[in-house]
């Protein structure tokens, strides 16, 4: 049974946890500030030479309140792409649709109910697939729904007939619009705007991103969110939204020589996604006989680091800092790379201050 989102017990609201621009850093050394400086610096001078910034971070970055500061840093150019995962997705999702998100897992996983929510599951999903038709990526899909407040729903015979007129030459949207249509009759959507009211979305990073062409990428696992519990969900349509912001991805990372590349407690989805991209875009590089090789690469998370991995390079197997995966890739991935255990909120309210010429730290 599939309960609506309205009957779910959240443990946090968006108004309560938004952080503000204004907020003061506490928890950060004055090693830490140097760091912060140096990455405001490194900021600083990729974007005088048009070179890319790429934020990534996991989806505690949004359940922490830390949009506010997110958006100014787009907003304000410091910033030229931004990453999450699929839970980071439906996190930003949830707070822009009812200001709320975060559910009882522990509760909710031993009475059978945990991600089985019909409004984040369905809405999502009919993002997705609509926005696969449209050519969008992950974010983008969902970002647009959000920005402008509702999905437009194309007419099934429209999409039956374009699917066969486009099948030759363009057979990707042929199947799509194909997948599209046969969602749309199983769940009886009429053709036009289908209205999704959003009164939270000024807390959307998504949908600032989208307003202000800036990419956001969402860099799913197949079963790791609670989307694919809902019978809506689309495995092919995930598949080509996912494939198409992966390139986003890597057009940014190509453009990445003097830039910054920060890693924003994604212990997995950033190192794997930025070692394959990178590597894409040496492959061109060389071909151009270029090479990129200067770029500043900041990992922070909450995890002790006894390694100095800067001065020693990398450790061997036997110590346990070899396992730490968001470390040991970036560290293999030439440039420079910096590690900051810092709270999140610690962190990109230091950057912040410091980008803006306000920091007293």
């Amino acid at each position: 049974m599939i309960k609506n989102l309205s009957e779910r017990a959240n443990q946090l609201s968006i108004e309560k946890c938004s952080i503000p621009l204004s907020y003061e850093p506490e928890g950060l050394s004055i090693n830490d500030w140097s760091l912060i400086r140096e990455t405001a610096v490194k900021i600083i001078e990729a974007r005088e030479r048009n070179r890319s910034v790429i934020l990534t971070f996991g989806a505690h970055t949004i359940k922490n309140g830390l949009a506010p500061l997110i958006i100014e840093l787009v907003r304000k150019g410091w910033v030229t792409h931004l990453a999450t995962n699929g839970a980071g997705i439906i996190h930003d999702w949830e707070f822009a649709f009812q200001g709320s998100s975060g559910e009882d897992v522990r509760e909710n996983v031993k009475n059978g109910r945990f991600g089985i929510w019909h409004e984040t599951g369905f809405y999502i999903n009919l993002a997705l697939i609509t926005g696969a038709v449209e050519g969008l990526g992950y974010g983008e899909s969902v970002g647009k729904m959000i920005s402008e407040e509702g999905l437009f729903i194309p007419d099934i015979s429209s999409l039956y007939d374009q699917a066969k007129l486009r099948m030759e030459t363009e057979p990707e949207f042929s199947a799509a619009a194909i997948d599209l249509a046969g969602v749309l009759r199983r769940n009886s959507l009429k053709s036009g705007f289908l209205k999704i009211p959003h009164p939270w979305k000024s807390f959307s990073v998504q949908s600032s991103a989208w307003d202000l062409k800036i990419p956001f990428t969402g860099h799913p696992m197949f079963g790791h969110d609670i989307i694919y519990n809902h019978p809506a969900n689309h495995g092919a349509a995930i598949g080509r939204v996912a494939l198409t912001d992966f390139l986003y991805f890597a057009a940014s990372v190509s453009n990445l020589d003097h830039g910054v590349y920060i890693s924003l407690g994604s212990s997995v989805m950033s190192p794997m996604i930025f070692e394959k991209s990178l590597s894409m875009a040496q492959n061109i590089e060389i071909q151009r006989n270029n090479h990129i090789d200067n770029h500043f690469m900041l990992v922070v998370d909450l995890a002790g680091m006894d390694w100095d991995w800067a001065k020693d390079g990398e450790p061997p197997a036997d110590n346990p800092s070899y396992y730490l995966r968001y470390c040991k890739t970036f560290s293999r991935m030439g440039g420079e790379m910096q590690y900051l255990r810092a709270d999140n909120r610690d962190f990109l309210a230091g950057l912040y201050r410091e980008l803006s010429g306000k920091a007293t730290g």
